[in-house]
């Protein structure tokens, strides 16, 4: 077993197969899909250049990794590792912690980890943390998915590939998440702008997005992430926009279906389209003394 500290690309190459080896090992374990690292790299980030430690064993498959990954109000570590290793939880985090505490102006700290996880729970309280919250991710076979909805009139469902680039030639994320959000996420191995939708209203403005990731090592799509504007909630738009990426994934190969949320809103929606089989994930925080949000 090595060490290997990477940055950038090479480091979310290697952070995609660890999650893909977990995915295939383990079909619910863990919290993320090697598509939210992924999907993450959608913006450039101060992370980026951070090097973070990936262990590999010695066949060089990544087996274990600390990630840090800057968010406009906290920074995440996330603690990601293969069943059965004997590195400790310490010896896995002790570089990228070493990191945050050099970090200029001490940034709170948050890590999601899955609620029947007690080890990893456990060991983020004992450095302080605290529980800030719960979110869930839903799962279901793409055979049980529901039949794709009509849109309201004066809706069009566009995509970046076969439908969209003439009716929406800016990425629909592009106000959110800057003007090389696309160059971005092309730069990833699993986003495939044929399963990226938005919808448009008849002035062709963007009412409302989502991006579907079809992994083919594991046959798990996602949902990742789905928006739609304040102004237009209500009238169906995100079931039928969902329904139609779900269709997607499941004729693109995916063979399970998952989707996260954090509002009680987004779960309703969620279990319409038949997501169950919930996992709860709990939020750990850790806010240095004195912060004051900015």
């Amino acid at each position: 077993m090595r060490q290997e500290l990477l940055t950038g690309l090479e480091r979310l190459t290697a952070l995609t197969e660890l999650l893909q080896r977990i995915r295939v090992e383990e079909p619910r374990a863990g919290v993320w899909e090697a598509a939210d690292l992924q999907w993450w790299w959608r913006r450039p980030r101060a992370s980026d250049e951070v090097s973070s430690p990936v262990w590999f064993d010695d066949a060089d498959k990544p087996i274990a990794a600390a990630v840090l990954t800057e968010w406009p109000h906290a920074w995440w570590l996330d603690l990601i590792r293969m069943r059965g290793l004997t590195l400790t939880l310490d010896d896995l985090a002790g570089p990228a912690w070493a990191n945050l505490e050099r970090r200029e102006g001490s940034p709170v700290i948050d890590s999601l980890v899955q609620a029947d996880d007690a080890e990893l729970g456990a060991w983020f309280e004992g450095r302080g943390f605290v529980v800030a919250g719960e979110s869930w991710s839903g799962w279901q076979a793409a055979t049980d998915r529901p039949a794709v909805a009509a849109l309201p009139t004066g809706y069009q469902l566009v995509d970046r590939a076969v439908r969209g680039v003439d009716a929406a030639p800016r990425h629909p994320m592009v106000a959110r998440n800057g003007p090389d959000v696309e160059a971005r996420l092309r730069q990833t191995t699993l986003y495939d702008p044929r399963l990226d939708l938005a919808v448009l209203a008849s002035d062709g403005s963007v009412v409302g997005y989502s991006l579907f990731w079809h992994d083919p090592v594991t046959g798990v799509g996602l949902v990742e992430p789905v928006r739609v504007e304040d102004e237009h909630a209500g009238r169906g738009i995100g079931y039928a926009m969902i329904s139609a990426g779900l269709d997607r994934l499941a004729r693109a190969g995916a063979t399970t279906l998952k989707i996260g949320w954090e509002s009680e809103r987004a779960g309703e929606l969620y279990s319409r389209l038949g997501f169950a089989n919930e996992d709860t994930l709990t939020t750990y925080r850790l806010t240095p003394p004195g912060h004051r949000p900015t």
